[in-house]
């Protein structure tokens, strides 16, 4: 009897420190949900402040911004204006240098020709370098104070060569009738050749340096 009280005895305080166990554990599991997102909202609070302390704009802050947006902007456009500016100036140059190129070009094959008229009209019948020398008679006048200063001007004054005065030059130069001696004495002499030295005439019969026919003073 008193050994089956005793027993029970047991079994009561195990009993008892099982309840007591098991609503230790309850209680915990129930706190610790509570504690859990306490400390996540605590958590998230800290990141927004600290986003809000990070990202904080003041007038002074905005207004800096703002000031060199604009600058870099102006600066921009005016590096736009500049280029734009550069390139056509370079253009304009780059044009009038071509135009400036093709102008002497036609100016050079015209007097190429008017030269290679010129001689083939009074010298078409000489030797060579006959033909150059009334070419340097040509050059010489030009570069001399008493004439003309171009080649034209120099044919064509009046009084100083036949064939320019008769319309015999005219027709050779729109024909292209001189032959190509004459084309190449044309160049030679335009090129500076010059067999003749000072002389600023020539004629058949007259006196000075003797080439072919033609005598030159």
């Amino acid at each position: 009897m008193i050994k089956n009280k005793k027993f029970n005895s047991v079994v009561a305080v195990v009993s008892a420190c099982s309840l007591m166990t098991v609503g230790f554990t309850s209680e915990a599991a129930s706190v610790q949900p509570e504690a859990s997102l306490a400390m996540s909202a605590r958590d998230t609070q800290q990141i927004v402040n600290l986003q809000r302390e990070t990202l904080q704009v003041t007038p002074e802050t905005l207004m800096v911004s703002t000031k060199d947006k604009i600058e870099e902007t102006h600066r921009q456009k005016l590096e736009d204006i500049e280029r734009r500016e550069r390139e056509a100036r370079e253009k304009a140059e780059r044009e009038a240098k071509e135009k400036a190129a093709q102008e002497a070009a036609a100016l050079q094959s015209n007097y190429q020709e008017l030269m290679a008229s010129i001689i083939f009209c009074e010298a078409g019948n000489q030797p060579y370098e006959g033909q150059v020398a009334v070419g340097a008679v040509i050059m010489n006048r030009v570069r001399s104070s008493a004439y003309p200063d171009n080649i034209e001007d120099v044919i064509y004054q009046s009084g100083q060569f036949g064939p320019a005065s008769t319309g015999w030059l005219d027709r050779v130069r729109s024909s292209r009738g001189y032959t190509a001696a004459a084309m190449q004495a044309a160049n030679d002499a335009l090129a500076g050749a010059n067999p003749i030295g000072d002389c600023l005439y020539f004629d058949q019969g007259g006196y000075g340096m003797k080439i072919g026919a033609h005598y030159f003073h």
